[in-house]
């Protein structure tokens, strides 16, 4: 089972949020998973981003990929070095 931190959408209509979670890759967007880790405001200008540090550096450590989306918040928040990169 290879695990993977990604967005779950919730929230009304065109008023989302999302929380940032653990779950099984073959798991379904909004199925189930293992540990929720955080949450991700949009609509908040700035967008409002509360992560639990500690447990996402856990689970990095142990080998969890993130997704793109994921990956951005997390270089934005600090817990990610990303090299950019110049084209």
């Amino acid at each position: 089972m290879t695990v993977r931190l990604r967005l779950t959408r919730k929230g009304k209509k065109k008023k989302p949020y999302y929380r940032l979670v653990a779950a099984d890759s073959e798991a379904p967007r909004d199925g189930k998973f293992l540990e929720i880790l955080g949450i991700y405001n949009p609509m908040n200008n700035p967008a409002e981003i509360k992560i639990d540090k500690q447990r996402v550096s856990e689970w990095l450590e142990k080998g969890a990929s993130p997704s793109e989306s994921v990956k951005a918040i997390l270089n934005k928040e600090g817990l990610l070095k990303v090299p950019k990169t110049t084209d």
